[in-house]
């Protein structure tokens, strides 16, 4: 196939915002033959190949490359009570019981998207508040960011849960004046009530799945490095058997998972599949800061006895980290607050320690732990989100060759109040893209669908304004991307942060031809408007993935 007749951004020289634009691409076996002058292109041109004249005003892009979500949570989602962007209370309730309404008798109410920071109390809901609406089901509903759920009676009765029953480590059940509990659950103390209900059928969690990367690859996302359950990634096995598999996934393993079963999962898929493998290891370092539960150095701002909740002591940590690096497993850990970056990042050290680089002269690897890689740099560990960063710990990722994998789009969420949650010292070095950039740090950019809409659109937009979308409130914008920038983070920066970065993220030749077709350019129009962008078009290895055809 060839592509011409519109500006193609190739990706090459996006780093350095002097982007390459062609006028004419052309595809064979699913990779970039070239990408050049139409009339040196034409000449590639065969009698079975396939011109494609694209309209004026139209753009190619790479494909972007989400570098964290959760697929099997979104489609979980569209099935269920998906409550996203409700504005009160009673909105929430007469959401749920409608659902309720529906369902059949004593059918568990799962799904979430409710945000009480968007409510004019900011008052977090009650099982009481649930009570009154969800008759005789059990309710089980996660906050946006699934670090805290609430609950109704029936299911905590259902879980065996009272005002005397003890939270695990790193969790907490809140409780009221009387000791009962509220209903609400913050992290692992989530658990208890999520292990007691009945799971989908494969049929319906295949549907949810379907369903969740077709939104993908209609807002031009291409590939994915997710964390979901194994059995989505089963399901996602089934799908590229069938070939109706077409996003690029990477599925990550639970870092807390015992290791006979990492390995063994890891054995399960040939690594080398580019459309669906296992990745690195993710694991929860703490929580997030809408929910005050994010591990801080300092009392938070707005609650000054709570510096949130660690998931983890360091020895525990840090043992745990060593063998998994050992077994040659890439780490990426959740961490929000900057007493959990500081943990993980001590973690990292262990790691590398325990895995030395070999001397240039030994070339018996047996005299070293087996450790993959051996080499710092080239281990490509990760932190997750890393949105409030002692500015000391920034040197430390690039000491460590520790990637940010960050979401700018988060930052359109919390400017409305993590100012208060921090205060203002430390919310100037928070959400701190350009400082990691100028610290020489790697950066990869995803949106953790579905805790924010899987358009990349509204990353792009808010990390190079720090503006909330109406334009209003600007937010400590010392730390805004260019456009170059930002978009190397959400194609190659991704790529590199997955070690794809030889066949991901550019329009080059022998690249994956994964790129989208845009009503816009992301380069030069008006900041908003690249939050009205539309994706005409989405290919995935050469192949068209979105629009979808009649057989989708």
């Amino acid at each position: 196939m060839i592509f011409f007749g519109s500006t193609i951004y190739t990706g090459v020289g996006f780093g350095k915002d002097k982007p390459q634009t062609v006028r004419a691409l052309a595809i064979r076996d699913g990779e970039v033959m070239a990408a050049g002058d139409v009339r040196e292109v034409m000449k590639l041109a065969g009698p079975k190949t396939k011109l494609h004249m694209l309209s004026a005003g139209t753009y190619i892009f790479p494909g972007f490359n989400d570098a964290h979500t959760h697929l099997g949570s979104a489609g979980e989602m569209k099935l269920n009570v998906d409550l996203t962007g409700v504005k009160s209370l009673n909105e929430m309730l007469a959401d749920v019981k409608k659902y309720a309404n529906d369902a059949p008798a004593k059918h568990w109410l799962i799904g979430g998207g409710w945000d009480h920071t968007l409510w004019a109390n900011k008052v977090l809901p009650t099982r009481q508040d649930l009570d009154k609406v969800t008759g005789d089901h059990p309710a089980f509903l996660e906050r946006i960011d699934g670090h805290i759920a609430v609950v109704n009676t029936a299911a905590l009765r259902a879980a065996g849960i009272t005002g005397k029953t003890s939270p695990p480590q790193g969790g907490a059940i809140d409780l009221d004046t009387n000791g009962e509990p509220t209903g609400i659950l913050r992290e692992g103390a989530k658990a208890l009530v999520s292990k007691v209900i009945p799971p989908e059928s494969d049929q319906e969690r295949m549907k949810g799945n379907k369903l969740a990367i077709d939104d993908a690859l209609a807002h031009g996302v291409t590939s994915v490095q997710d964390f979901s359950l194994w059995r989505d990634f089963l399901i996602y096995e089934e799908m590229e058997k069938a070939g109706t598999l077409h996003l690029r996934i990477s599925e990550w393993l639970p870092f807390v998972d015992p290791l006979e079963v990492l390995l063994n999962e890891r054995a399960h898929h040939d690594a080398k599949d580019p459309m669906l493998h296992t990745g690195m290891l993710k694991g929860f370092m703490d929580g997030s800061l809408g929910s005050r539960t994010a591990a801080m150095k300092a009392p938070y701002a707005d609650d000054p006895g709570n510096m949130g909740l660690p998931q983890f002591t360091q020895p525990e940590l840090n043992k745990m980290a060593v063998e998994r690096a050992k077994a040659g497993f890439q780490i990426g850990f959740h961490a929000i607050g900057d007493r959990a970056t500081a943990m993980a990042l001590d973690a990292f050290g262990q790691t590398y320690d325990a895995c030395p680089k070999l001397a240039p002269q030994d070339k018996n690897p047996s005299k070293v732990p087996r450790c993959w890689p051996t080499v710092a740099k080239n281990a490509r560990d990760r932190i997750e989100h890393a949105q409030v960063v002692d500015p000391a710990d920034i040197a430390r990722f690039n000491k460590l060759g520790v990637i940010a994998s960050m979401q700018p789009n988060h930052l359109l969420t919390d400017m409305n109040w993590a100012e208060a949650r921090l205060g203002e010292e430390r919310a100037a070095y928070s959400y701190a893209w350009k400082a990691f950039l100028d610290a020489d740090v790697p950066l990869a950019f995803g949106t953790d669908y579905p805790v924010e809409p899987i358009t990349p659109f509204r990353g792009l937009y808010a990390a190079v304004t720090r503006m909330n979308e109406a334009g209003t409130k600007t937010y400590f914008p010392a730390n805004k991307l260019t456009r170059g920038e930002a978009l190397y983070a959400y194609t190659q920066g991704s790529a590199y942060a997955e070690f794809a970065e030889k066949k991901k993220g550019k329009l080059a030749t022998g690249y994956y031809a994964d790129f989208i077709i845009v009503d816009r350019d992301l380069y030069t129009v008006d900041a908003p408007e690249i939050l009205h962008t539309k994706v005409l078009a989405t290919y995935v290895a050469g192949q068209q993935a979105y629009p979808f055809a009649d057989s989708h």
